[in-house]
């Protein structure tokens, strides 16, 4: 057995530990847990901000991404299910959070114009 000091000092624990902290460490928060395709439905407060619009997002290991090429996502899920968001269309652009549950989800969005809500469902 080696000696580190006066304090005795066994490499293979300490491999075993830092392995152990490292894969804990490693792990997003959210990995797996709403990770997949999801169908947003937005709907506006103000009819002239258009009402109806679907957007399909993905997230994959707590990150949003879009999967239309039309639209681009960003943003973050939290292990309790905790999102925010923002799209981008164009010249147009919104934020959004509220929660996702299982395989459902719905929050409120708004941009300088407009606001409303939005309801989700993995697909």
């Amino acid at each position: 057995m080696a000696y580190f000091g006066k304090a005795n000092f066994n490499p293979v624990l300490l491999v075993r530990i830092l392995m152990l902290v490292g894969s804990i460490i490693g792990t997003p928060a959210a990995a797996a847990t709403f990770d997949g395709a999801w169908n947003v439905q937005i709907a506006s407060d103000r009819a002239s901000c258009g009402n109806g619009a679907s957007v399909a997002i993905g997230i994959n290991n707590g990150q949003i991404a879009s999967t239309n090429s039309m639209v681009s996502a960003s943003g973050r899920v939290a292990e309790a299910g905790t999102i925010s968001v923002s799209l981008k269309s164009g010249l147009k652009s919104a934020v959004g959070s509220g929660r996702l549950s299982g395989t459902s989800g719905s929050g409120t969005w708004h941009n300088p114009l407009c606001s409303g809500t939005w309801t989700a469902q993995r697909i």
